[in-house]
């Protein structure tokens, strides 16, 4: 039945930080409340790019981090062994699981496959929601019976706003953190 598969749970999902405490903190106001914290990848670091985030510090985002203990991690392209020395928690590729109340979540950075790919192994793996980050760009869509969230940035968007997303009480919410939680879109998963 659908309702039995409602989620209960919380979960607050979060991308592409790259250093940035400043918009990581700003990100968790909005997140604070959760059960549970996916973050798809790209942690600490931004790379040999010029545009560092407003905010950044590394260091101290570590620290944060190692504060939470409901927070889960998909590694992403830029990060290191030094940042898995840094984080304790474990920053799991390519993929990582998480079984939230009967529903399957698939998240990895994806940056290794295409898009196409992504959604094929996550129908292989018999998920119910696929999480990604990597093109700083968000996306909330269906394909069948598989939905795909990537949260966009949060540090660096390229797609005009830095947000979050919200998955709760069978719903998923894209959020504006800079625009006073603004939904920018949402979905049910069933």
């Amino acid at each position: 039945k659908e309702s039995e598969r409602m989620i209960k749970m919380k979960i607050g999902v979060i991308s592409d930080t790259h250093g940035s405490l400043y918009f990581f903190e700003m990100a968790m106001s909005y997140l604070k409340d959760c059960d549970k914290i996916i973050h798809a990848g790209d942690i600490l670091y931004h790379g040999p790019r010029n545009d560092i985030p407003g905010g950044y510090n590394p260091k101290e985002l570590a620290e944060k981090i190692n504060a939470l203990d409901n927070i889960v991690f998909a590694k992403g392209n830029c990060d290191s062994d030094v940042d898995q020395m840094v984080i304790n928690h474990p920053i799991q590729s390519p993929y990582t699981v998480l079984d939230a109340d009967n529903l399957n979540i698939l998240i990895t950075h994806g940056y290794t496959k295409s898009k196409e790919d992504m959604i094929q192994e996550a129908k292989k793996f018999k998920a119910d929601i696929l999480i990604y980050g990597h093109t700083h760009k968000k996306e909330l869509t269906k394909y069948d019976s598989l939905t795909v969230l990537n949260p966009g940035s949060t540090s660096i968007p390229k797609d005009g706003s830095r947000s979050v997303a919200i998955i709760d009480s069978g719903k998923i919410v894209l959020i504006d953190i800079e625009n006073n939680g603004s939904i920018l879109s949402e979905l049910y998963i069933k």
